[in-house]
C-alpha cells in the first residue's frame, strides 16, 4: 500500500489537527486536458506525474482525477467498461500505483472519481444481459423493462436524459433500457445485490492500492423508484420557484443514503482517514446535509455557492445557509466555483448575471456582451472568498490561471455528447475542458511534449499564450501567484481552517467577516470604493489597494 501523505495541520497547541479533508483545497485533474505525457494529444497519468512539483509550488492538499478507467469514451470516461483497469489512453494500473505514491511524497492525496450510477455498454455485466436476452437474470442488474402501447413500441415512461431525448433504448428483442445520460451509459439496478457487492469491491481494490478517497459522480441519482413512474410536468424555468423538496422517481431518493453508509464502512475498513465527496444535486440544502451525516458521506459540493450570482446578499445567503444547515450533522461546508460541467466562472462574472439559479446540465444562457476583464477581477475576488470560507474547497485546472470558457471552439471539433443529444442546439461542456497551457507561445503550449504526434485533442486559442504559468510565475499581479500566496497563508494562518466565521456590519454590496485569531476577509461587491476596517496589515489583496480603499469588485484579507 502507498503510504499516506502526512498531516500538513496541527493546532494551536501543536497536536494533531481535525482529519485532513475538513478544510482541504483539492485540484481537480480533468486528465483529457491537464498534461499529456506521451504526445498522442491527451492527457494522461504521465503528465499528472510530471506536474507533481507544479502542484505542491501550487500548494493543493490533494487531486481528484476524473474517471480514468478503461472505457470506449462515449461520455469522455464516465462510461466505464471496467472499473479495475485503467484505459490505455491514460496508463496502466501500474502507472496509477506510481502516480498515487510519488503525489504522497509530494504531500498530495488521490481521490479518483467513481462513477456508480451506470455503465459503459461494453461492460461485461451490459453485454451478458444483451445475450442472455428479456426476461433473464443477467438483466435484472440494469433497468430492463417492456415498452407501452399494444405493440411495446412506446417507452416504458417518460423519463428523459440528462444530454437531451428520451432515456430510454429499444433492443431488437423488445426490451427497452433506461440511460439517464447516453445511450452508451446504461443505469445499473441499485436494488441487485449484485450491484451493491460489485462497487464495494472496487473501492476495496483502489483504496488497497493506496487512493485516499472519491469523488461519487451523480450521487444523488443510483436509487429509482420501483414502480418507474412517469415524471410530473416540467416547472416554468422562467417563474420563480420556492426552494422546497419535491419527491422524485429517480434524483435523490432516501434509499440512496442506505448505499453511502454501507460505503462508509468500506472506507473504515483502511487505516487513514480516507474519504467521499459527493456529487449530489438537491432541492435544499437540508436534503444534500443528508448525504454527509455522521454514518455517510464526508463532504458534498456546495452547488448552492457555484451558482450564487455576484451580489453580496446572494452570496451570504448562500454561505450562512450552507453553514447552518450543515452545522447538526457536523459537516464541513465543501465551497467551488468551477468545474468539468460548467462554464468558468471569469466568463460568467463577465456577463450581467443570470437572473435565476441554474441546476446541472442546464444550459448556462449569457445576457449580453463579455466583459472578461471585470469577470477576471470578480474571479480575484471570489477566490479569496471562497478560500477565507470555513471548511473545504475545489480548485479546477486552470482556473489559478485565470482561464475564460472557449466560447469560440469550431463547431466541427465539439465532441460533448451532449451536442449530438440535443440535435446540436447545446454546445455542450468543451468550452471549459480545452487542455490547459504551461509555457510558450504557440500552441500546445507545453500541454504535450516538444516532439508530440498529434495537436491536443480540443484546440488552444491564441490567447492562452498570455494565461501559461510560465508566464504568470514570479508576476506578483497573476492570477497564479494570487493562489499560491493565498493558499500559503491558508495554509499557515491559524485562523484559515475549520473554525466558524463571525460577519461585520458593513454596507449593503459589502462583505465582511472575522476569523479567530485575527483575520478578516472584504469583499466589495458595490459599485463603490470601500473603506477597510481597522487593521494591523494587508495580508493580501485581489487587487491595488490606494488609501485604504477597497475598490469594486475586489476582496482583501486583513491582519487584525
Amino acid at each position: 500500500m502507498s503510504p499516506t501523505p502526512k498531516e500538513h495541520r496541527t493546532d494551536m497547541s501543536g497536536t494533531a489537527a481535525a482529519p485532513w479533508w475538513r478544510s482541504a483545497v483539492i485540484y481537480q485533474v480533468y486528465i483529457r486536458s491537464f498534461a499529456d505525457g506521451n504526445g498522442d494529444g491527451v492527457g494522461d497519468i504521465a503528465g499528472i506525474r510530471s506536474r507533481l512539483p507544479y502542484l505542491k509550488s501550487l500548494g493543493v492538499d490533494a487531486i481528484w482525477i476524473n474517471p480514468w478507467y478503461k472505457s470506449p469514451m462515449a461520455d469522455h470516461g464516465y462510461d466505464v467498461a471496467d472499473y479495475r483497469e485503467i484505459d490505455p489512453l491514460f496508463g496502466t494500473v501500474a502507472d496509477a500505483e506510481q502516480l498515487i505514491a510519488e503525489a504522497h511524497e509530494h504531500g498530495i492525496r488521490v481521490i479518483p472519481d467513481i462513477v456508480p450510477n451506470h455503465t459503459s455498454d461494453q461492460h461485461v455485466w451490459f453485454r451478458a444481459a444483451l445475450a442472455a436476452g428479456s426476461g433473464s437474470p443477467e438483466r435484472e442488474r440494469y433497468v430492463f423493462r417492456p415498452g407501452r402501447g399494444p405493440d411495446g413500441a412506446q417507452p416504458p415512461n417518460n423519463w428523459v436524459s440528462r444530454f437531451g431525448g428520451p432515456a430510454w433504448t429499444r433492443l431488437p428483442d423488445g426490451d427497452w433500457y433506461l440511460h439517464l445520460f447516453a445511450p452508451e451509459q446504461p443505469d445499473l439496478n441499485w436494488q441487485h445485490p449484485d450491484v451493491h457487492a460489485e462497487f464495494e469491491s472496487v473501492l476495496r481494490f483502489w483504496f488497497s492500492r493506496g487512493v485516499d478517497g472519491f469523488r461519487i459522480d451523480v450521487a444523488h441519482g443510483l436509487v429509482k423508484h420501483p414502480e418507474l413512474p412517469d415524471l410530473a410536468p416540467l416547472r416554468d424555468p422562467a417563474v420563480e420557484q420556492p426552494r422546497e423538496h419535491v419527491d422524485h422517481p429517480h434524483w435523490d431518493r432516501d434509499e440512496v443514503h442506505d448505499i453511502f453508509r454501507a460505503w462508509r464502512k468500506v472506507a473504515d475498513e483502511f487505516e487513514g482517514d480516507r474519504c467521499f465527496v459527493a456529487e449530489a444535486w438537491a432541492d435544499t440544502p437540508e436534503r444534500l446535509a443528508a448525504y454527509v451525516r455522521e454514518d455517510a458521506l464526508h463532504t458534498a459540493f456546495n452547488f448552492d455557492f457555484l451558482m450564487a450570482t455576484w451580489d453580496a446578499e446572494d452570496l451570504r445567503s448562500v454561505i450562512d445557509t450552507s453553514l447552518a444547515t450543515l452545522a447538526p450533522v457536523g459537516a464541513p461546508a465543501t465551497w467551488v466555483l468551477s468545474n468539468h460541467d460548467v462554464v468558468r466562472h471569469p466568463t460568467r462574472y463577465g456577463r450581467k448575471s443570470p437572473t435565476r439559479r441554474w441546476v446541472a446540465n442546464e444550459s448556462y444562457r449569457p445576457e449580453g456582451p463579455l466583459d472578461l476583464t471585470l469577470g477576471t477581477r470578480r474571479a480575484r475576488a471570489a477566490a479569496l472568498l471562497m478560500l477565507a470560507l470555513p471548511g473545504g474547497a475545489y480548485v479546477y485546472q486552470g482556473e489559478e490561471l485565470g482561464l475564460p470558457e472557449v466560447e469560440d471552439l469550431p463547431e466541427s471539433v465539439l465532441q460533448d455528447p451532449i451536442r449530438e443529444r440535443s440535435g446540436h442546439t447545446e454546445r455542450g461542456r468543451d468550452g471549459c475542458r480545452v487542455p490547459i497551457p504551461w509555457s510558450g507561445r504557440s500552441a500546445p503550449y507545453g500541454f504535450s511534449p516538444d516532439d508530440a504526434t498529434a495537436p491536443p485533442w480540443l484546440p488552444q486559442p491564441p490567447h492562452w499564450a498570455e494565461h501559461t504559468a510560465e508566464r504568470q510565475t514570479g508576476d506578483d499581479t497573476s492570477m497564479l501567484e494570487l493562489y499560491r500566496t493565498a493558499l500559503l497563508l491558508r495554509r499557515e494562518h491559524p485562523a484559515l481552517g475549520d473554525s466558524p466565521l463571525t460577519w461585520l456590519d458593513t454596507p449593503a454590496g459589502v462583505l465582511t467577516f472575522h476569523r479567530a485569531p485575527g483575520f478578516v476577509c472584504v469583499v466589495n461587491l458595490s459599485t463603490a470604493p470601500h473603506p477597510l476596517p481597522d487593521h494591523l496589515a494587508v495580508l493580501l489583496s485581489s487587487g491595488p489597494i490606494k488609501d485604504d480603499l477597497l475598490a469594486p469588485d475586489q476582496a482583501a484579507w486583513l491582519a487584525v
